[in-house]
């Protein structure tokens, strides 16, 4: 965990670094304590010599000088020895050091304290010697210095000074124990200042790794706190301004994603955008029920998405190698879909396509709306033009044999061209409610009366043809609409309600009031409408009779047309509801006020 933390990494290499000065400080310090004090007593000791043999040098009194080595030996609690020659030898040793006497045999066996009164040298010899201690002999490191003097006989004489290396083993012994304190004090107090600093120099970094992890969530209006004005405190800064940025850039980037994702939802055609793989990157809800569709109709699961029809597949490999746009018709469910496919490129080569669906079920049937219209129109006026031409050529060649049947034909003739001028006349009101220019003329009428009313006009043509009509009123009060317009489809609608049935047959009306509006049906047993046939009856020129009889069963194949028109101009619905053979129901909803 340690290695983990730049915490942790700081103070391990701040106390490595301070531990490793300190160990090299050490071993130098120990090292130099120890020479320090060797050479201090060497020195000393060396001084002290001198002084004795000045001392013997100088003073007449051999007795006064010897007593005054013993003191100095005494003062610096050392040990001496005095040899004048082999016979004579004094040792003023120091009171404090009388139990480590050095023999004078030493003195004279070894070979170079020996040189200093035979050859007239200073030595300086540490060594292992035996000295004597409270009787018995025992050996014990000594450091000895000794120096030549000239006795008056012209002889020459020996002073040695030793001192026990124990006394400065000690003293520097505790010299060391006060630098091995040193340091170690030293590694508390850095190992203290090292994490104080350290987690200090780390907690504006903590602040931004907080900071950081915020901005990975998507919160970027974290903020870190600049708490120095150094490096550290410029890295908060930069952070916090490229937080800002960042922001700014996301929000761009949502408003761009937000706007696309709209422009796409809004669009009336299906956009489809593919990778170089063909997987499905974008959809909008077009799209997505084309989709949808295809996969009804190959009956396979709507959550597995990986499959797309063999057009599109095939569309995209041909879009892919000639990097070209190319567009397909495709039928699905009964709708025509026209799919313009063009490739996307990644600089230079291509990355995928996109694709855009559009419906062209309304346009194709308008196309063929108009191919209709305009065979009806022409099958409509060709057929009384024709009886029109005919009977007037009879007439104009005379062939009428009797007044009678001159008055037949005329008859005819003003018949049929009754029927083309009723033709036209709703060709013009369907024009112009389609178009808009038709306008409603509201009026508030009382329910009960207006209904009455018109279905009393059919009540004769029922008896006449044998047929139950019957009107039942669930409503009162008053409504606004355009009487003249709602009359022209009810008319339209019992009217055809009569014609289709059969002699003992029933046609019921039905209104009822709710609070949103009327609901007026007309419900007849008659012949009925075929199923395949329901789409299409409120379409121009559609005729319950295929063969387009004449007679009282003939009609121009508009009035349901005009009878929606009509409706929806009044903000209402109509529906119709047939079984072959059983019957029909048209359901009409108006609303109960419509302005003008």
């Amino acid at each position: 965990m340690i290695w983990r933390s730049v915490v942790g990494k700081l103070w391990v290499t701040i106390l490595l670094l301070v531990s490793v000065v300190l160990f090299i400080l050490t071993v130098m310090l120990t090292q130099f304590v120890g020479r320090y004090y060797d050479n201090q007593a060497e020195e000393q000791l060396t001084k002290l010599t001198h002084k004795m043999v000045e001392l013997l040098e100088d003073y007449n009194s051999k007795e006064e000088a010897l007593r005054i080595s013993s003191e100095l030996v005494d003062a610096y609690s050392l040990n001496a020895m005095i040899i004048m020659d082999k016979n004579e030898h004094y040792s003023p040793t120091s009171r404090k050091q009388e139990e480590a006497d050095l023999p004078v045999s030493v003195f004279f066996k070894n070979k170079s304290l020996a040189s200093v009164y035979q050859n007239g040298k200073k030595v300086v010899k540490k060594g292992d010697f035996p000295v004597m201690s409270k009787g018995k002999e025992i050996h014990n490191r000594l450091l000895i210095v000794g120096l030549p003097f000239k006795i008056e006989n012209g002889k020459t004489g020996a002073v040695y000074v030793y001192q026990s290396l124990e006394n400065i083993a000690e003293s520097t012994n505790y010299t060391k124990r006060l630098i091995f304190l040193s340091a170690g004090i030293a590694i508390i107090l850095t190992t203290i200042f090292a994490f104080f600093l350290s987690s200090r120099v780390t907690a504006p970094l903590r602040k931004m790794r907080e900071a950081a992890s915020h901005m990975a969530r998507g919160e970027f209006d974290m903020k870190v706190p600049m708490l120095t004005h150094d490096e550290i405190g410029e890295l908060a800064m930069a952070f916090n301004r490229m937080g800002r940025q960042l922001k700014n850039f996301i929000t761009a980037l949502n408003q761009e994603k937000e706007q696309l994702s709209g422009i796409l939802s809004s669009m009336a055609d299906g956009v489809i955008t593919f990778d170089r793989r063909m997987s499905i990157l974008v959809s909008n809800p077009p799209a997505q029920r084309f989709l949808q569709a295809w996969y009804y109709e190959q009956g396979m699961d709507t959550d597995k998405k990986e499959a797309l029809p063999s057009e599109l597949t095939g569309l995209f490999q041909i879009v892919v190698t000639s990097e070209k746009e190319q567009y397909i018709e495709i039928d699905i469910q009964g709708r025509s879909w026209v799919v313009v496919m063009t490739p996307l490129y990644n600089q230079s080569f291509v990355r995928g396509a996109v694709a855009v669906l559009r419906d062209m079920t309304e346009e194709r049937k308008m196309e063929k709306l108009n191919k209709d219209f305009i065979a009806n129109v022409s099958h409509e006026l060709r057929t009384p033009i024709s009886m029109l031409q005919g009977y007037s050529e009879a007439i104009v060649d005379d062939v009428a044999g009797s007044r009678e049947e001159e008055k037949e034909i005329v008859k005819i003739i003003h018949d049929e061209s009754l029927r083309m001028g009723r033709l036209v006349n709703e060709l013009l009101d369907l024009a112009r409610l389609e178009a808009g220019q038709m306008k409603l003329r509201p009026a508030t009428i009382s329910v009960n009366e207006f209904f009455e009313r018109v279905v009393r006009k059919f009540y004769g043509i029922a008896r006449e043809r044998d047929i139950e009509l019957t009107l039942n009123l669930k409503a009162d009060g008053t409504a606004r609409f355009d009487p003249d317009r709602i009359e022209q489809v009810l008319t339209n609608l019992i009217d055809n309600a009569l014609r289709h049935t059969a002699s003992d047959g029933k046609v019921a009306i039905l209104v009822e009031r709710f609070k949103q509006g009327l609901k007026i049906e007309v419900t007849d047993n008659g012949s009925g409408i075929a199923e395949e046939d329901l789409p299409f009856v409120f379409e121009r020129f559609y005729k319950a009779d295929k063969a387009r009889t004449r007679g009282k069963k003939g009609g121009t194949g508009l009035g349901l047309a005009i009878a929606k028109n009509i409706v929806v101009t009044h903000n209402g619905s109509i529906s119709v509801h047939s079984k072959l053979n059983e019957g029909t129901t048209f359901s009409i909803f108006l609303p109960l006020s419509v302005e003008e």
